[in-house]
């Protein structure tokens, strides 16, 4: 289970490399939040596609907001720049935009994206899931609603948050691997195991090895 990438593509090739040497058989899961932040969410997002027989990656909240750009650049745009946007768009070599763009500057931006992109690329990351399950294990970008049973979890709640994830144990037995929130040192505790290092901010990448002997944690970087 592989924490927020966030356009870190040096990092995403060394974990990976690293994964493949200790565990080989591993089941790939990515969190979410390929894009946006780094410098190189093009080619970030080239590594997972090429990988996307092995590798499942979920839906995060900005892979969300560049989905939304693509369909309504001009109500999606600004908010999407100014998190992280800007530096994906530069990944596919795509300038001249700010979150203050006119519309039509926004709709020639959105158009430049979506043929960098290409329609099958597209069509993989709209059908990126939001949640991955196995056994008693449940994969989210955000974490879940922990009054609900996961078959009834909002996608809200598992791609941005709910406030009492953390703050309430779930009832069910389900551990909850999760990324979205940057913490100093992966957590595994209380039924919550949380991968998000802080790739673009802290330069430490991290993947949480899930077996029946437990949880191992693979960092790279700082």
């Amino acid at each position: 289970m592989i924490g927020d990438v966030h356009g870190c593509d040096s990092l995403l090739q060394a974990l990976l490399d690293q994964i493949e040497a200790e565990a080989p058989e591993a089941q790939l899961v990515l969190v979410g939040d390929l894009i946006d932040r780094g410098e190189a969410s093009a080619q970030v997002l080239d590594m997972v596609f090429a990988r996307r027989a092995r590798c499942i990656a979920l839906r995060g909240n900005h892979e969300e907001l560049m989905l939304e750009f693509l369909e309504v650049p001009e109500r999606a745009g600004a908010r999407w720049l100014r998190n992280g946007g800007l530096q994906t768009l530069a990944s596919f070599d795509i300038g001249g935009v700010t979150e203050r763009t006119p519309d039509e500057g926004l709709r020639r931006a959105r158009d430049q994206l979506r043929a960098s992109l290409g329609t099958e690329k597209e069509a993989w990351l709209r059908a990126c899931p939001r949640a991955w399950t196995s056994g008693n294990v449940t994969v989210t970008h955000a974490g879940a609603d922990p009054w609900l049973p996961i078959s009834a979890q909002k996608p809200s709640c598992l791609t941005w948050g709910h406030p009492d994830f953390g703050l309430r144990a779930r009832t069910d037995g389900i551990w909850v691997v999760h990324g979205h929130t940057i913490v100093e040192a992966p957590v595994c505790d209380q039924g919550i195991i949380s991968v998000d290092t802080g790739a673009y901010a802290c330069g430490r990448l991290t993947s949480a090895l899930i077996s029946g002997q437990g949880v191992r944690f693979i960092s790279v970087g700082a």
